[in-house]
């Protein structure tokens, strides 16, 4: 299948600790088990650094040589393409998953060649009114089965699964997840009520990424506002507009 190509104008370039931080989640996750091939990652609530760990572990798995789709499923509030700066030469709307779901698009119309080697993307498209009725439906399904028969590794970014119920209907679909908790803003009883969701689903939980957590104490490796310790501290852009913050 010949794909369309795009360019990722803003391609951060990581310093020597954020770089170590994501091929250590990358190896965590190689790790899991050979069966785990399809992987999502979700979060408590916005702004805990979910989309940006998408990324960077996608991009992370495919400069290891491996075949890797990421997979923006974040239908009401996706930020991958302003925030990345996505260009195509020919200048037309970016299909995406919306189009494919509601008929207006074909599997091979949505997969787009980044200029990244082995990482392939599948944008959103526009924001759906519907995005749990298109996500229950069975072209999901389909699109899913696609993937996963096409690449070495399928990385899936989720909205939010204690905001909202999206991530649930992606979970069966999925080998495992990776649960994105900011520090000290998420507290432990919420997150347990999103874990509880989940572990419902029938997904298995392949670890929990600690973000935004306070790298200048002992025994944190840092640098440029990361760090990591037993799995990985990122930092990433997100609204805050759509749900208070929780202390713990």
């Amino acid at each position: 299948m010949e794909k369309k190509k795009v360019t990722i104008e803003n391609l951060e370039k990581l310093d020597y600790f954020t770089r170590e931080a994501f091929n250590s989640l990358r190896t965590n996750l190689r790790f899991s088990g050979a069966d785990i091939t399809t992987v999502m990652l979700t979060s408590c609530q916005p702004n805990e650094g979910k989309s940006s760990v998408s990324f960077e572990l996608a991009r992370s798995i495919a400069e290891d040589g491996k075949h890797v789709a990421l997979v923006d499923l974040d239908l009401r509030k996706s930020v991958m393409v302003g925030k990345r700066q996505i260009t195509t030469a020919d200048k037309k709307e970016l299909k995406g998953t919306s189009h494919y779901l509601s008929g207006q698009a074909e599997l091979k119309d949505i997969v787009y060649q980044t200029d990244v080697e082995n990482l392939d993307i599948v944008f959103t498209g526009p924001m759906a009114p519907n995005p749990t009725e298109l996500m229950g439906g069975s072209l999901f399904g389909e699109m899913m089965a696609w993937l996963r028969e096409n690449y070495d590794m399928v990385i899936v970014d989720t909205p939010p699964l204690g905001t909202v119920v999206d991530a649930a209907l992606v979970a069966p679909h999925c080998d495992g997840a990776i649960l994105l908790v900011q520090s000290n803003t998420v507290s432990y009883r919420f997150a347990q009520s999103v874990l509880r969701q989940l572990e419902a689903t029938g997904c298995r939980l392949l670890g929990v990424v600690l973000n935004k957590a306070d790298i200048g104490r002992p025994g944190y490796y840092s640098g440029h506002g990361y760090g990591y310790y037993k799995k990985s501290y990122y930092k990433e852009y997100y609204s805050k507009e759509e749900e208070p913050t929780k202390k713990a």
